[in-house]
């Protein structure tokens, strides 16, 4: 595994574009959490968090599980979401936030990446750690937005870590996608990997539509 770089946020445009599709990172500082209501009301009805976004740039795509303790939150769990659920809003909230960094699970598509680019920004994924594990490496919980509002889960809470992840860069900020380059390489080795297995080049999967059908208890 490459050395583990620990990011110390905010990063900056520059910081971004020195990263490379694969590195392995930790991030350091003052993230915020949001899921779809974020993006639907950033866009749509245009109401964003009272939050200073040039020192508060991480964008962590989660609904994390909170529990209230005496007069403060503790954080129980902040397993990543699937960063694709928001490609629709995510390449506006980018440019209008401004965003470096955006954390999250498996990748996004192509309009993200152009917004990525365009600002000097990086999409983070998962790797084989679970929310119960992250949430050890919160510090503190600063602030919480639209609690009443939106409930626990599609708030915007303002988070402190350390060392936080590890996570990789699937997205770069020059466009590029590592997914999507495995996916090339997986299609030119594919025919080759058919042969070996004697599976004909016209193989295709079936299709399987099960209907379940309940049964009366004998």
């Amino acid at each position: 595994m490459d050395k583990i770089v620990d990011l110390k946020l905010p990063i900056s445009a520059d910081d971004a574009r020195k990263l490379k599709l694969g590195n392995i990172v930790t991030v350091s500082g003052l993230i915020f959490t949001g899921r779809s209501r974020f993006h639907i009301r950033a866009i749509e009805d245009e109401i964003i968090p009272p939050i200073n976004f040039e020192k508060i740039n991480c964008f962590f795509h989660v609904g994390p599980v909170m529990k209230a303790v005496a007069d403060n939150w503790e954080v129980v769990s902040v397993e990543p979401t699937s960063s694709i659920r928001f490609e629709r809003y995510s390449a506006e909230v980018i440019r209008k936030l401004q965003l470096h960094t955006l954390i999250g699970k498996t990748t996004m598509g192509k309009e993200t990446s152009k917004a990525l680019k365009e600002v000097g920004g990086v999409h983070l994924t998962k790797i084989g750690i679970c929310g119960n594990q992250l949430s050890k490496q919160i510090k503190k919980i600063h602030a919480v937005h639209f609690l009443e509002e939106l409930g626990k889960t599609e708030a915007t809470w303002i988070i402190e870590v350390e060392k936080f992840g590890p996570f990789f860069v699937d997205m770069d900020a020059h466009g590029n996608n590592y997914f999507e380059q495995m996916d090339k390489e997986i299609s030119l080795k594919l025919s080759e990997t058919y042969r070996k297995l004697s599976i004909p080049d016209d193989f295709e999967y079936t299709e399987v539509n099960i209907q379940c059908q309940r049964k009366p208890i004998q």
